[in-house]
């Protein structure tokens, strides 16, 4: 590669045509914008369905029911569930959706006993506005998750109402569960009663700690055993695998979507290619004087390189970097059956986008730079 000093050169011969260039740095853009937000969803829904060997946390929910408007437990099978070796901890919730179907913005209330999850599952959460007492201490107050605020442009204090039930902020909280960013969590004794429809000693679903992670199948299985013979029969899963059942159809658009990712790369390496191979044509003579000048091959190779390396560079940090303030000024979420998706903005999702973009732009200069670098001086003066 050429050294630093002489990338001046390498931007000089770039402007030379500018709005060829204007147009390669915005294809590419294009190209990365499409691919970071491919990786958003890819990497939004790994970390929701893949599981892991700490997961401890499995969902009780009603058998052969789906969507939370369909699933009614009573809520005494607590205790029940408690008693089954292995549980750690059992909370019921009481779950209500603007839109048990696919979509971009829908509001996710869970019930929850107040003062059990502030003592347990509520210390994960880190309040970043408001308190958690002042939830407490009102019975109609909710607190939401960060994703949920922000897309609402919700603050402590505020109110607002949902899908019939309406509520204040008390808190806004960051969590690193992908499902409670996109959560309004109030008491559960008020979303029982709340809704259109009276719920009070039902609950949608039970979320179970197990002690042991090894445990997990086995402890399912006791808790669809305890209760197979009741009116109302559960079906159990780990968490993980309850998520990736709720948003199997948009996994399988996931297979469609890496085909637009592997677009998007074709396309950067394409359009920095013929840029580059139209600027080397444009300017045989100059690789000429380049070389009577003293410039040998290595250094012509590293000229043309680089300005490939440059276009590339500059199309991908404006479309990563457009693509990354969209994500988190638009806070979005793909939810379906209750289950809310986030779409993360962070490095594992920006930075694949960049690495592409750069690799991509170096090498699709590079066989353009040899054919340069390889033209004898004497054929470069005869150039028409």
């Amino acid at each position: 590669m050429i050294p630093l000093r002489m990338v001046p050169l390498a931007l000089k011969q770039v402007l030379r045509h500018r709005v060829r260039t204007a147009l390669t740095v915005l294809g590419v853009a294009v190209a990365l914008f499409l691919f970071t937000a491919v990786r958003s969803v890819q990497a939004g829904v790994a970390a929701s369905t893949t599981r892991s060997a700490k997961d401890s946390v499995l969902v009780v929910y009603r058998k052969d029911r789906f969507c939370p408007f369909t699933s009614r437990l009573p809520e005494d099978y607590a205790p029940r569930i408690g008693r089954i070796p292995g549980v750690a901890s059992v909370l019921p919730l009481q779950i209500v959706v603007t839109n048990c179907r696919a979509s971009l913005d829908v509001v996710t209330f869970r019930g929850v006993p107040a003062e059990q999850f502030a003592e347990r599952d509520g210390r994960r959460l880190r309040v970043v506005a408001g308190s958690l007492a002042d939830w407490l201490a009102r019975s109609d107050a909710a607190i939401l998750g960060s994703t949920l605020a922000a897309r609402r442009g919700l603050k402590p204090g505020d109110r607002f109402s949902a899908s019939g039930v309406t509520t204040t902020v008390a808190a806004v909280f960051e969590t690193e569960e992908p499902q409670d960013r996109d959560t309004a969590f109030v008491h559960l004794g008020f979303l029982q009663r709340a809704g259109k429809v009276s719920e009070v000693g039902r609950v949608t679903e039970y979320v179970v700690r197990v002690d042991d992670p090894e445990r997990l199948e086995a402890v399912a299985t006791a808790i669809d055993a305890e209760f197979r013979d009741d009116s109302d029969p559960t079906t159990t899963w780990p968490e993980k695998a309850f998520t990736a059942r709720a948003v199997a159809d948009v996994m399988d658009l996931l297979s469609f979507a890496k085909w637009v990712a592997a677009a998007c790369v074709a396309a950067v390496l394409a359009l920095v290619l013929n840029s580059v191979v139209l600027s080397v044509q444009d300017r045989v003579r100059d690789f000429g004087i380049l070389q009577t000048l003293g410039y040998d091959a290595p250094r012509i190779v590293g000229l043309v390189v680089t300005e490939g390396l440059l276009q590339s560079l500059a199309g991908g940090a404006l479309g990563v970097g457009a693509a990354v303030a969209a994500l988190r000024a638009g806070a979005w979420s793909l939810s379906n059956e209750g289950i809310s998706i986030g779409f993360p903005a962070g490095p594992e999702v920006w930075l694949p986008g960049l690495v592409i973009g750069v690799v991509l732009g170096a090498a699709a200069g590079l066989v353009p730079a040899v054919r340069a670098a390889r033209v004898p001086v004497a054929e470069t003066f005869r150039a028409v």
